[in-house]
C-alpha cells in the first residue's frame, strides 16, 4: 500500500459515491460504487479479509484512488455505469465491445422524421431502440421497415422529389405531397412496430385506412391496406409467450470461453426478438455478481425498459432494491420489477433464454476450434508433414508473373499463424530478364533482393517457392550461397497436384487430400499468384497509358506522369474536358487543348470509319 493510499484512506467520507482505483501509471483499473465510501474502500486493504484472487491481484496494482461523492446510491450507480463505459477498466465486468452496438434512431423531433442506424445516443429529442448486437439483422429490419412504410431517407429536404418517390418508397414531404399529420400517423405506426406492438399498429393502420376511404382518398387507403396486410403477416409469425405485458427474459451461461447473457424481448405478450451479449472480466465472479453487473450496464444504455425483468437467479436483496429503484426512475416513475419466476410460462421463457445462451457459447467454441484447425492447426500439421524442426509460424511465398517475358514481376506474400499478413507483402519489378522470359533467373533476382544481407532474426520459419525443382534450385543457390542462410527451410510447390519438393530430396512430399495442411499451402500459393497478377496488370495498364500519350505533341514525361496520376485510366483522360485536363498538376491551357484535340481527332476518325462501314453495308444491301 502506497503512502498516498494510506493518507487518503484516513479521509474517506461516510457518504455514498463512486471510487476509482488507479495503477502506478495513472490508468484506471477498477470503478465501484458504495453506500458508505469509507467502509467499502477500506475493505479492499484489510489483510484479514478473505478476498478472491482477482481482488488480491487488483489491490496489488493500486497505487492511488479517487472518490466522487453523490447524493444517493442511485446516482452512484448511474455514475459507475458511465465511468465503466468510458474507461473500460481491466478489473470490471463489462460488456465486450459495447462501443460498437448499434441503435435504431427515429428523429421524432423533426417535422418529417427519419429512421436510420446509429452508434451514438444523445439527448436530442429523438427516440432510440436498442442496443442490438446483430448488425445484419438490424439492417434487414430497417429494410423491411422501409418496405412497409415509405419514410424519407434524405438528411435534408430537397427542392424536388428524388428517385425514392418515383419508385414509391417515399411520400415526398419535400414538396408537400404528404401532410405533416398523415406523416406523423405513419411515424406513430413505425414507433409501435419498433416497440413490438403489432396489434396496436394494426388498429392504427385500420383506423387511418377507413378514414381515408371515407374521405375518398382511395390511393392513400390502398397504401394503408397494403401496409396493414404486411404487418398482419409479420404478426402471424410471433408467438404469444406470457399472455400480456412487456418483459425482458434474461438467460446466463458460462463456459471455458466466457460468459454469455441472452435477452429475450417480449412486448404486449409476444416475443419480438432477442440479443446476446458477451462479458469480459468475469472469470472469478459469481453468477449473481455477473448478472447484477450486466443489468446495470445494459439498462444504462437500453433505449426501452420493460415493467418486468425476468431473472434466471436471485441477486443480493440490496442490489435488487437499488436496481429496481433506479429503473423505476429511468422509466419516469412507472414501477419496474426484477422477478425470479419459479414455474409456469415465465419460468419456461427464462429457461429458453438460458439454453440459447448456452447454445451460443457451444457454437462459439466450435467456431473457435474450427478456425484454429484452419490456422494454427494447419500450421502445425504442415510442419509435421514436412518434417520441420520448428513450427512454420511465419511463411513467405514467392511467385513470378510475366507475359512472354514483358513486365516480369514477382510477389512475396506473408502468412503468420495461418493467416495472411498483408502489411508485410512485397512486390518486385524484375530487371534481369526484361524482354526474355527466364523464371529461374527471375527467382534468383528476387531472392537476392529479399534475403542477401537479411539478419537471421528476420528470417521466416519457411520459404515457399511457387514452382518445381528448377525454381527451388534457383532460390537455394542464393539463400544458401550469397545469402549465407544455412538453416531456414525452403520448399518448392509444383504447379500441378500441389506436390511439395524439399531440399536434397528427389521425391516430393504428397500432402493428404482434404487435409488442412494442403488447404493452407493452396491458400498461400493462390494469394501469391493473385498478388503478382494484380501488380502485373497495374504495370501493364501504366505502360499502355504512357504509350498512347507518347503520341501527343507537347506532352513530355512529367505531364504524362501527372495525367496518369490524376486520371488513372485512358478512358477518363479521353472523356475529360479541356478545363478538367487543365486541373492536372503541371498542365496549362495549350497542353490541355493538345490532349483534348488528340482524342477528339481519334473520335472523328472512329466516326468516319463507322460511317464508311455503314455506307458500304447499305450499298451492298441495295445491290
Amino acid at each position: 500500500m502506497t503512502d498516498i493510499v494510506q493518507e487518503k484512506l484516513k479521509l474517506l467520507p461516510d457518504s455514498p459515491g463512486v471510487y476509482i482505483m488507479k495503477d502506478a501509471n495513472g490508468r484506471i483499473i477498477y470503478v465501484g460504487k458504495a453506500v458508505v465510501l469509507k467502509n467499502r474502500v477500506r475493505q479492499y486493504f484489510q489483510h484479514n479479509k478473505n478476498h478472491s484472487p482477482k481482488v488480491k491481484a487488483m489491490v496489488s496494482h493500486i497505487a492511488d484512488f479517487e472518490i466522487i461523492m453523490t447524493h444517493s446510491e442511485v446516482e452512484a450507480l448511474i455514475l459507475e455505469c458511465n465511468l465503466i463505459k468510458k474507461h473500460r477498466p481491466h478489473y470490471n465486468i463489462s460488456l465486450k465491445d459495447d462501443k460498437s452496438y448499434p441503435y435504431v434512431k427515429v428523429t421524432v423531433q423533426e417535422a418529417y422524421p427519419r429512421v436510420f442506424l446509429t452508434h451514438r445516443v444523445t439527448k436530442d429529442g429523438a427516440r432510440y431502440f436498442g442496443p442490438y448486437t446483430d448488425v445484419t439483422a438490424v439492417h434487414q429490419s430497417l429494410k423491411l421497415l422501409r418496405k412497409l412504410f415509405p419514410l424519407r431517407t434524405c438528411r435534408h429536404l430537397q427542392d424536388r422529389p428524388c428517385l425514392e418517390y418515383h419508385i414509391k418508397r417515399c411520400l415526398a414531404p419535400c414538396v408537400g405531397k404528404v401532410t405533416e399529420e398523415d406523416y406523423a400517423a405513419m411515424i406513430r405506426a413505425v414507433l409501435l412496430f419498433l416497440e413490438g406492438r403489432t396489434a396496436d399498429v394494426e388498429r392504427e393502420l385500420k383506423v387511418c385506412m377507413e378514414q381515408a376511404a371515407e374521405a375518398f382518398h382511395f390511393e392513400t387507403a390502398a397504401r394503408l391496406r397494403d401496409q396493414l396486410r404486411a404487418v398482419q403477416k409479420i404478426a402471424e409469425k410471433q408467438n404469444i409467450v406470457t399472455g400480456a405485458g412487456d418483459q425482458d427474459a434474461i438467460g446466463l451461461a458460462r463456459s471455458e470461453i466466457g460468459v454469455c447473457v441472452q435477452v429475450f424481448f417480449i412486448r404486449a405478450g409476444k416475443m419480438i426478438g432477442r440479443e446476446h451479449f458477451l462479458l469480459q472480466g468475469s472469470e472469478e465472479e459469481s453468477d449473481a455478481d455477473i448478472l447484477a453487473a450486466f443489468l446495470s450496464q445494459y439498462y444504462h444504455r437500453a433505449a426501452f425498459v420493460p415493467r418486468e425483468i425476468l431473472l434466471p437467479m436471485a441477486i443480493a436483496e440490496a442490489e435488487q432494491a437499488l436496481l429496481e429503484s433506479w429503473l423505476t426512475e429511468k422509466k419516469h416513475g412507472t414501477k419496474v420489477q426484477l422477478l425470479l419466476p419459479q414455474r409456469g410460462t415465465k419460468r419456461d421463457i427464462v429457461a429458453m433464454a438460458e439454453s440459447n445462451a448456452a447454445k451460443y457459447l457451444a457454437d462459439e467454441a466450435a467456431r473457435i476450434k474450427q478456425a484454429d484447425e484452419k490456422t494454427m492447426g494447419a500450421v502445425r500439421e504442415l510442419g509435421h508433414y514436412l518434417g520441420l524442426k520448428k513450427m512454420p509460424y511465419r511463411m513467405e511465398c514467392f511467385d513470378i508473373s510475366h507475359i512472354q517475358g514483358s513486365e516480369t514481376v514477382a510477389s512475396m506474400v506473408v502468412f503468420e499463424g495461418g493467416l495472411p499478413k498483408k502489411s508485410d507483402y512485397r512486390r518486385f519489378k524484375i530487371q534481369s530478364t526484361e524482354g526474355k522470359p527466364d523464371d529461374f533467373l527471375s527467382m534468383r533476382e528476387v531472392t537476392t533482393r529479399r534475403y542477401v544481407g537479411l539478419p537471421e532474426e528476420e528470417l521466416p520459419d519457411l520459404i515457399v517457392i511457387d514452382g518445381g525443382k528448377g525454381q527451388l534450385s534457383s532460390a537455394l543457390e542464393i539463400i544458401r550461397g550469397a545469402g549465407g542462410h544455412k538453416d531456414v527451410p525452403v520448399v518448392g510447390l509444383a504447379k500441378q497436384f500441389e506436390l511439395v519438393f524439399k531440399e536434397g530430396e528427389s521425391e516430393p512430399v504428397v500432402l493428404p487430400r482434404h487435409s488442412q495442411a494442403l488447404y493452407l499451402i493452396e491458400r498461400i500459393r493462390d494469394e501469391a499468384h493473385r498478388f503478382a497478377i494484380t501488380y502485373h496488370r497495374k504495370l501493364r495498364g501504366k505502360r499502355n497509358l504512357v504509350s498512347v500519350l507518347d503520341h501527343i505533341v507537347g506532352i513530355g514525361p512529367k505531364r504524362r506522369q501527372a495525367l496518369r496520376s490524376h486520371f488513372g485510366t485512358i478512358a477518363r483522360i479521353r472523356e475529360a474536358s479541356v478545363e478538367e485536363l487543365q486541373q492536372a498538376p503541371g498542365m496549362n491551357r495549350p497542353a490541355a487543348e493538345a490532349v483534348y484535340h488528340f482524342f477528339e481527332a481519334q473520335r472523328d476518325l472512329t466516326r468516319y470509319h463507322a460511317d464508311e462501314e455503314d455506307r458500304r453495308t447499305r450499298k451492298e444491301t441495295d445491290i
